[in-house]
């Protein structure tokens, strides 16, 4: 417990900044909702006719018109690339920060197992990521309510959890790199989560790559997908946690066996 109260301290402000973010581009794109509604059935119009660009981020599947189409492609983009974009922030930087800032021959002198020590901040690491999706959907529903408008729970919930598991298995993945890491590698983990977005706009555009949908978490986290199907692709959502905990275990298997001094 004190290693992850020690990470969450670290952390907080990092967490802070990133949510308060996230949930305030939310709020601002669901009271724009109401006043752009009217000439949103023209935007799905135009950019149903413009083919393999509608079809990268799924706008040729919903109607910007209703709030849940609205809602999948404008803040599901803020939530899945900035989300994820935190998770793998987090992720890469949560052991290889302590031989960076030279703090591991410390930790490591404490009768405490590497064992525990990984526990601890693994636990850290998704209680961020899960204080981070449960504000901005709090603050996301609030918003809906304020301006009025019915709440499409099933379809909200849906696309939060399959946000909230797509960070995780990116931040898996990250931890999993951040113990091969000697002084840590930001790009490395920003970078992994944007390929990992573009894998699925290339998946989306050409059949022959449909493959790459079974390998970036944004297969299973298509919004416009889970809004018109009212469900999570099974497949993917099994493949994606197997390779998190991959991740995690190759994180283990490196860190019990890495000399830090």
């Amino acid at each position: 417990m004190t290693i992850f109260r020690h990470e969450l301290r670290q952390g907080r402000l990092s967490l802070i900044i990133w949510t308060v973010s996230i949930a305030f581009l939310f709020a601002v794109c669901i009271f724009l909702f109401p006043e752009m509604k009217g000439e949103m059935d023209q935007v799905s119009d135009v950019f149903s006719t413009m083919g393999n660009f509608s079809a990268a981020f799924g706008m040729d599947q919903v109607s910007f018109g209703t709030l849940t189409g609205f809602y999948a492609v404008e803040c599901g983009n803020i939530l899945g690339l900035g989300g994820a974009l935190y998770a793998a922030m987090c992720g890469i930087s949560m052991l290889s920060k302590e031989e960076k800032g030279h703090t591991a021959e410390f930790l490591l002198s404490h009768p405490v197992s590497r064992t525990r020590i990984l526990s601890g901040k693994l636990a850290a690491l998704y209680f961020q990521i899960l204080v981070l999706n449960a504000a901005v959907l709090i603050i996301s529903i609030v918003s809906i309510y304020a301006v009025g408008e019915d709440i499409p729970w099933k379809e909200i919930l849906l696309l939060h959890l399959a946000y909230s598991l797509l960070q995780i298995e990116i931040a898996s993945i990250c931890f999993g790199i951040s113990a091969f890491l000697r002084k840590g590698s930001l790009g490395v983990g920003l970078g992994l989560a944007i390929i990992l977005y573009f894998f699925n706009i290339i998946a989306n555009i050409s059949d022959s790559a449909e493959f790459l949908k079974y390998i970036s978490p944004y297969g299973y986290a298509e919004g416009t997908e889970i809004v018109t199907n009212i469900s999570l692709d099974g497949m993917p959502v099994l493949l994606g946690m197997l390779y998190g905990v991959i991740g995690v275990c190759a994180g283990y298997i490196k860190y019990n066996r890495k000399d830090v001094m």
